[in-house]
């Protein structure tokens, strides 16, 4: 296919695809981009070259005015504005792949305007719908209730929950060590509840792997990777929930990610210790849990100012 100005668009095309796994290459080696974030960005370079295609314009000779009318088209057809933000920026990384290793003389993503995404509150449990849970689980799943306790102690990923190998517990059992994005560690503190569970739990373990077998995770299981899989444990925690009367929608392991950080904030944690546990880059990730500062302020008030109703009389 020849466009106008003489250029084969099929050559560079075909180019291109070289292009993309060398990019997609480059995020695993360099940023320790998960095989997640990878299909993803695969995805989004493969729909706006598909868009492009469509123009007779090949990803190599794109100008910027070209991936704005993409993004522009993306808001027109309604997608989420988190996913228009995730589209440009798999477009930016890509095109600074492109520039840094010369393969383009200049990088047209450069000066685009991302979409506007309003800050929503991370939905939580109340404290008395997660003691609800874990004390369903205890009595109906220890595997499930292991995973409960170690999430609401550490706020893990449900990814770095289910792929934690049995070492991430230190000797003293007092702490985990958690591989975070970028393969980055983190160590985060253990609670007594959680500890309790992990023992119970270590040796359930024991009885349900194959006699012979060698098993590094924590939670394993007859799946290809060895381990729980985050599929997996949604569906048990589903099933809690509908035993525990708590909504199944309601709950999902990042829900109880974000409960485990709104109680820590409620409870006078510091932003800076949450960051960590978390293992957020950038602590303005970690502010929106100060949402709960609100409805706590107000009972402080209530409670301890002189011209309160409810406050002590003297």
């Amino acid at each position: 296919m020849v466009a106008a100005g003489g250029k084969n668009i099929e050559s560079g095309i075909t180019i291109v695809q070289a292009d993309i796994e060398a990019f997609l290459e480059m995020m695993v080696a360099e940023r320790g981009a998960s095989p997640r974030t990878v299909e993803a960005y695969r995805r989004d370079l493969r729909d706006l070259e598909a868009f492009l295609h469509m123009r007779q314009i090949s990803l190599k000779q794109v100008k910027r005015g070209d991936l704005a009318t993409y993004i522009q088209q993306l808001a027109v057809s309604g997608l989420a504005p988190k996913t228009q933000a995730r589209r440009l920026s798999a477009i930016r990384e890509f095109y600074r792949f492109l520039f840094s290793e010369n393969r383009i003389a200049k990088n047209p993503s450069d000066y685009l305007l991302s979409p506007k995404i309003g800050k929503s509150l991370p939905k939580y449990l109340s404290e008395a719908e997660v003691a609800t849970l874990l004390n369903t689980a205890q009595n109906e799943d220890k595997r499930l209730y292991t995973l409960l306790e170690v999430l609401y102690a550490t706020g893990a990923r449900v990814s770095e929950l289910v792929g934690l190998p049995v070492t991430a517990i230190d000797e003293n059992q007092q702490t985990l060590t958690i591989l975070g994005k970028g393969n980055k560690e983190r160590i985060v503190p253990l609670n007594e509840p959680a500890v309790r569970a992990l023992d119970v739990w270590r040796m359930e373990r024991e009885s349900v792997l194959p006699v012979g077998r060698i098993n590094k995770w924590l939670f394993p299981s007859k799946s290809h990777s060895g381990h729980l899989t985050r599929d997996g444990f949604f569906k048990h925690l589903k099933k809690i929930a509908l035993l525990a009367g708590i909504p199944p929608e309601k709950v999902s392991p990042h829900v109880f990610r974000h409960s485990f950080a709104s109680h820590l904030v409620a409870h006078d944690a510091d932003l800076r210790s949450v960051q960590k546990m978390l293992g957020h880059a950038d602590i303005a990730t970690t502010e929106i849990y100060t949402h709960v500062l609100p409805d706590r302020l107000k009972k402080i008030v209530e409670n301890s100012h002189p011209l309160s109703y409810s406050s002590p009389k003297g």
